[in-house]
């Protein structure tokens, strides 16, 4: 499938997958499709940043590639490792059948038969659909030699495998990197993506997105959903509800046959948009009818 040629062709083409979005954020994916640049999104977590790769694979009809980042990754992990037990293996079987022919061994041991493509390996093999997206999600939780490491692999597209030699990507893969912002990713990674920051959705943005997420929930439900969640965000939480618990919230309430948000239902599926038990003890009692009752307060008849 064609790059779509333009910010509002983004816009369609994510949304027809599913994922509402701005014109900020379609104009630098845009321009990251355009130009050939990794795109590097920072937010609060369940903003759907992740989400914005997967749609955008979908969209395009390329491999979604994702490396899940976490403390302690290193290259190795990130890139490619040798199949060990398969080695082995080949060189028992070697033993016992009298093979003497150690350099041949040696080279059939380091071929690509036994090598385990990781995720950056993987994105930059060619693939007849057309360069993967590769996703490098939450890099905030890795440390700094890590984000060294990937600048370099970013600027190149290419890795080196010593046993091997060098594998360049024929296309650059289309790279989203995404953050948490739990640390500061460095500047150097930073200027070699384009940047966006994507925030909360207003009301009317999230309202759209749970409408293309759950759209089996009525509209009173869902007017209700988002205007309670978005005064959530205002009090003074350790994790705020993203977009992500809000459609969560939304199914689970149409799951249990809920018609309007009442206090009892809110306390019986708090668990659904708040995740820490300092936040949900905030909102027992009269809390979340207070809540409620500022949500409904502004809500216009429909």
């Amino acid at each position: 499938m064609s790059q779509p040629d333009s910010i509002d062709a983004v816009q369609q083409m994510l949304g027809e997958q599913g994922y509402v979005c701005g014109r900020a954020l379609a104009t630098v994916v845009f321009l990251s499709l355009r130009l050939g640049r990794p795109l590097f999104l920072e937010g609060e977590a369940g903003v759907g940043k992740t989400e914005i790769a997967k749609a955008l694979a979908s969209g395009l009809g390329r491999r979604l590639i994702r490396l899940q980042c976490y403390e302690g990754l290193d290259a190795s992990s990130a890139v490619y490792e040798w199949n060990f037990p398969a080695q082995m293996v080949a060189i028992r079987t070697a033993e016992a059948v009298g093979g003497s022919d150690r350099k041949g061994l040696q080279e059939e041991l380091f071929s690509g038969d036994y090598l385990i493509r990781r995720p950056l390996l993987e994105a930059m093999e060619p693939d007849p659909a057309g360069p993967p997206v590769l996703l490098i999600d939450e890099l905030d939780r890795t440390d700094e030699p890590f984000e060294a490491f990937l600048l370099e692999a970013l600027s190149d597209f290419q890795v080196t495998i010593p046993e091997i030699g060098t594998i360049k990507a024929p296309e650059s893969p289309i790279v989203i990197v995404t953050s948490n912002r739990t640390r500061e990713v460095h500047d150097a990674l930073k200027r070699r993506c384009l940047y966006h920051w994507v925030d909360y959705p207003d009301f009317d943005r999230e309202l759209e997105i749970l409408h293309a997420r759950a759209p089996e929930a009525a509209e009173a439900l869902s007017r209700e959903v988002v205007a309670f969640v978005q005064h959530l965000r205002t009090e003074d939480l350790f994790k705020k509800p993203g977009v992500a618990e809000t459609i969560d919230w939304a199914k689970c309430l149409l799951a249990l046959d809920v018609i309007n948000l009442s206090p009892e239902v809110i306390g019986d599926t708090l668990g659904a948009i708040l995740k820490y038990q300092d936040d949900i003890q905030k909102l027992q009692g009269s809390e979340a009818k207070r809540i409620l009752d500022q949500a409904k307060a502004t809500l216009e008849p429909v």
